[in-house]
């Protein structure tokens, strides 16, 4: 993975999203939950079969040895009450979430790919500027240990430089080790094992940029857009129509159905043609039952659509408190940073001019260094944070405008998965 190739032929976000959208096993799940919405749509929208009946008539008085006559009857199912319309609502409006708990499970998607590469954006600048402090801690201990060899430094000073350089190697190695934890856990999001990525340029570009600015993701229209837009939102109030159309089909369920079978009978010469009505008598029960329970459905989707809005409103307020608070934080690192750049360059024109020794230099170098660090894991947790803002307002802010659309259809076969 070089990534100082050449940008235009790079994985940045968007590329890896895309392909994260190709492979990733979590889509076909959903994809085969929306299969089996359609065919419920299918389902809904069928009528009843008629049922056929063969009916034995006995004739005391027939001239012929054997006085049973078998005559046909087939009974035909008239659903009353649009009950047929109701149920086919409420299937309709279950494949109305089940779209959107796709774009859901897409926009989920999208989201693994960006945490698992800021990760790894993460760890590779972590492991830079650690091997540039080992090179100078590796520096000061050989500058030290000279001077113990001459008498102009102390064991004690040798021994703590000894231990500083031992730390880094140890943490160094951590972060090799963490660099390649992110490369897998990339994979894992783009749904490809881990040596797919090997040789793969991966671009950074979009964690590089400078963030949106704290006053315009806490003004007012990020919030209504989340809270009337996200697609967990649109699903749930799916998931309530259709718990109100199913209240309407046990409504409807007082009513009978009404059996109408004619018939046919042939009687020792005789051609008799039958018509019979029949219907469910509701007098146990009006299906109260079922309208109770139905009542109480759809009073669950109305509370599972409230908890899921204040979710979400406790997410934008979090998210917004720890992005103001990180950029306060790099900012703060930033002036750190200034201060230690003005000093580093002090000490340099003084070893320039004769009036610094080469410790001191490297001194000063290793304290940038160090504080550079701690700008990157200020920077780090800003990204961080508005990672999090990002997956609250479900609006991409890292690449504006490239929102996640996952195809229905399974775009790696031909024909959708048989059921």
């Amino acid at each position: 993975m070089d990534n100082a190739a050449d940008p235009r032929h790079a994985w940045d976000l968007t590329a890896l999203t895309f392909a994260a959208l190709y492979y990733q096993p979590d889509l076909d799940l959903a994809r085969a939950k929306l299969a089996a919405a359609k065919a419920g749509v299918t389902t809904a929208k069928q009528r009843p079969n008629p049922t056929l009946d063969f009916s034995l008539n006995y004739n005391a008085n027939s001239p012929i040895a054997v006085p049973f006559t078998i005559g046909p009857v087939i009974n035909f199912v008239i659903e009353t009450f649009g009950k047929r319309g109701y149920r086919t609502a409420q299937a309709r409006d279950a494949l109305a979430s089940a779209r959107w708990d796709l774009a859901t499970t897409g926009w989920q998607v999208r989201g693994r790919v960006r945490t698992a590469l800021l990760n790894l954006w993460a760890a590779r600048q972590r492991l830079q500027l650690a091997r540039q402090r080992l090179a100078l801690q590796q520096q000061l201990v050989s500058l030290i240990d000279r001077r113990l060899a001459v008498g102009e430094a102390s064991s004690l000073d040798s021994t703590r430089e000894h231990i500083n350089r031992a730390q880094l190697k140890l943490a160094t190695q951590d972060l090799e080790r963490s660099v390649g934890e992110a490369r897998v856990q990339l994979a894992t999001a783009i749904g490809v094992p881990v040596h797919a990525l090997d040789g793969v340029s991966l671009s950074f570009q979009t964690f590089e940029q400078s963030p949106p600015p704290v006053q315009e993701l806490a003004s007012g229209a990020w919030r209504e857009r989340a809270l009337t837009q996200r697609t967990d939102v649109q699903a749930s109030l799916a998931d309530y129509e259709a718990s109100q159309s199913a209240l309407q089909l046990q409504i409807a369920h007082q009513y009978p159905n009404l059996t109408l079978g004619p018939g046919y009978n042939y009687d020792v010469g005789d051609n008799r043609y039958l018509l019979g009505f029949g219907g469910e008598l509701p007098i146990f029960n009006q299906n109260q039952g079922p309208i109770a329970e139905a009542v109480a459905r759809r009073a669950q989707a109305a509370a599972t659509f409230d908890a899921l809005q204040a979710t979400i409103i406790g997410a934008i307020d979090q998210g917004l408190a720890a992005y103001r608070g990180t950029t306060q934080s790099l900012a703060s690192a930033d002036a750190l940073l200034a201060d230690a750049q003005h000093r580093r360059q002090q000490v340099a024109s003084a070893f320039q001019a004769g009036f610094a020794d080469r410790p001191t230099l490297v001194t000063a170098e290793l304290e940038l260094a160090s504080i550079q660090a701690s700008r990157l894991d200020a920077l780090v947790a800003q990204r961080q944070a508005l990672a999090v803002f990002e997956d609250a307002l479900q609006q991409p802010l890292f690449d504006p405008g490239q929102w996640p659309k996952a195809p229905e259809q399974n775009p790696r076969t031909d024909t959708e998965p048989s059921s």
